[in-house]
């Protein structure tokens, strides 16, 4: 059962020996040759495929630049792609719903940097050390009763 351990070194040999092995990464892909992930931000979610291509990016059947106008929207997009050097190399289909254009913009680059950890796992720690895998748990905070927002409250008086 229990080992009893004589010296310093014995500790050593049992610690070296029970370290788990790091996980392995293996390739997820479906049927069609496509990585498929979920992305989320705020109240947005992204539903992201990405496949080998030109680069043509369709959000909601819509062209990308119609859908993000605004340029910072679009950066935020493709972040993850021009950090590991693919901008032109994978075609993404996302479907986004939810929150505002800001947070869908944040979803969608949360799935897609999923996604291209699960077509090309070598990629994952270029990503996660960018911080592109770690979901952004902030949320929009409630209204209390009592208050006008979820932390102004009306004027006090004493009379």
């Amino acid at each position: 059962m229990a080992e009893t351990l004589s010296s310093l070194q014995d500790l050593a040999n049992i610690n070296a020996s029970a370290q788990p092995d790091a996980p392995v990464h293996v390739q997820k892909l479906d049927a069609q040759g496509r990585a498929y992930a979920t992305g989320k931000r705020k109240d947005a979610v992204a539903r992201v495929w990405i496949k080998p291509g030109s680069g043509k990016i369709t959000v909601n059947a819509r062209a990308f630049d119609v859908y993000f106008a605004r340029p910072v929207l679009r950066m935020i997009v493709q972040q993850p792609l021009g950090i590991v050097g693919r901008a032109n190399q994978y075609d993404l289909t996302v479907t986004v719903a939810g929150g505002g254009l800001s947070g869908q913009a944040g979803a969608v680059r949360h799935g897609l940097s999923k996604a291209l950890t699960y077509f090309e796992p070598e990629l994952r720690s270029t990503l996660k050390r960018e911080g592109f895998l770690t979901r952004d748990s902030r949320v929009v905070e409630r209204k209390k009763y009592g208050h006008k927002k979820a932390r102004k409250s009306f004027q006090f008086s004493k009379r």
